[in-house]
Parts: structure tokens; sequence; C-alpha cells
């Protein structure tokens, strides 16, 4: 895709999972990657993979709930460069399980991730692109920011957030030449499902109980139709097609949506774990 040749992209929780395949496929296209992770180690080897196949990127280290840190990365990187063409904001973590079984620690870690990370990275480079006239901001939601999800409600909240924002700003945006869209895959094989804790349940249970009922994009497959549909400038991403299906469902018919989500609920809680005392 030529569209991306010689952009300057920065790509948060460009160390595994999307984020990953994110600047794999950027690289391919030509596009300057700056892969951006709380996890150094993953970023230098995902740099060194885009470097060893032909493209261009660099590895820092990244906490997205750190805006000074996310201000500095970004105005280093447009000082290096002469612009941001592209920022994809797409750091996330989750926590699985009952809402009564949540604490407020919970809540703040997936917030401060999932929506403040998104909002630090947008708004410093929106007020660049402003000014660049250009530019591009993606963010990554999931189609648990369009439908309910219950049993992962603080990664619900957030992701729910993170559609409005974006859509916001995308309308603003417009008269200043900056675009935005956000992306809402359905289940991603990512280290997001392995890394993220499931509260007072049983794991290799429920992942027993689910095999074969949800459909898994690869990550690079994923990477593919985020970069098309950016290219095309698409307000809202989202695949495969059993999300756009639930999506519609939703919208169209909520109770056979709610049915569905109900069945997701008795399936977690058939291997609930009950904590001790």
């Amino acid at each position: 895709m030529d569209h991306f040749k010689d952009k300057i992209a920065i790509v948060t929780g460009g160390g595994s999972g999307i984020g990953a395949a994110l600047c794999e496929e950027l690289g391919r296209n030509r596009a300057v990657v700056i892969v951006a992770d709380i996890n150094v180690e993953g970023a230098l080897q995902v740099a060194a993979s885009v470097n060893g196949n032909g493209g261009r990127a660099t590895a820092v280290q990244l906490d997205v709930t750190q805006a000074d840190a996310v201000r500095r990365l970004v105005t280093d990187t447009a000082d290096k460069h002469g612009r941001l063409d592209l920022m994809f904001n797409n750091a996330g973590i989750a926590v699985g399980g009952e809402f009564l079984d949540m604490n407020l620690d919970h809540w703040r870690r997936v917030v401060d991730v999932d929506l403040w990370g998104v909002i630090n990275g947008s708004i410093v480079a929106y007020s660049l692109m402003v000014k660049q006239g250009s530019g591009h901001i993606v963010n990554t939601s999931s189609l648990a920011g369009l439908v309910p999800c219950p049993m992962n409600t603080p990664y619900c909240a957030s992701k729910f957030g993170v559609v409005g924002f974006t859509k916001s700003i995308r309308r603003e945006g417009a008269a200043f030449g900056v675009k935005a869209s956000v992306v809402c895959p359905g289940v991603v094989q990512t280290p997001i499902l392995d890394n993220s804790p499931l509260l007072n349940t049983d794991r290799e249970k429920l992942e027993a109980k689910l095999k074969g009922k949800v459909r898994t994009v690869d990550p690079v497959d994923a990477a593919r139709v985020i970069l098309r549909g950016v290219a095309k400038n698409r307000a809202i991403i989202i695949f495969p097609f059993q999300a756009r299906f639930l999506w519609w469902l939703y919208r169209l018919h909520p109770s056979l949506s709610a049915f569905f989500e109900n069945m997701l609920i008795r399936e977690i809680r058939a291997v609930r774990i009950e904590p001790e005392g």
C-alpha cells in the first residue's frame, strides 16, 4: 500500500500482538516505524525484525499511562523526522471476572492504560497534527467497545470510552485535516488473553468450554485489515464478520444480543472458583 510509504508512525503496545503485527506490516509498506512498548525487550525484538526485513524501525520504552513520557515521544519523533503522520494508540490490558470480585485497583489499572493511554497519545498527537494540517490517529478499541461485555466490565467501559472519544475527535479534526479511526476487532490471538488476570475463575476449564465457539483472528490478518481501513479513512474498523454480525444484532435486536450476553455469563459462572472466606 503506497499510502504508507515514508509515513512516520508511532505504535504503542508495539512489542506484541496487534501492535507488533502493525509494526511489521507498516515496515513492509515502507513506513518509518517507532515501536513503543512498556516491555522494551519486546519492542527491540519487533524493531529488529522490521529492520531485518528491509524496513525502518526504532524501539522505545513507553508507559502510556505517563502523559509526560508520551508527550516527549511524540515531540521528539516530530523533531527528528519533521512530522508525525500516524499515531496508533494500541496498548491495552484487561481484567476478567465478576464485577463483584473487582476492586478499585483493578479498575484504575485498566482505565489508566486502555482509556487514559489513548487520551494521552491522542491529545499531543492531535495538537501537533492540527499545526501540520495533516495526520491520522488510530485508536484500538474492541467489539467490547460497541456491545456490552459482561464479566469484563473495566475493559468494556474503557473501550466504549475509546469509541466515543475517537468518533468525537474525528468530527472536530476534519476541519483541520486530521483524521481519526477506531479499531474494533473481535477476539484476536494476542498475549492480552493469557496475561490478563481472570478473577476467581478456572482459566483452563473456561478455555475448554469456549473452544470452537469463538472465532479468533491472527494478528497478521488483523493488521492488514486495520491498515486497509486506515488507508480508506474508515471511521470504525470492525472485523471479522462475527464481530460485525454481533454489532448489527445489538443495534437492531437488543433482546437477541442479551441472549448471547447471558450465555457468556453462564459459561463463566459455571467454572467460578468461590473465594475462601
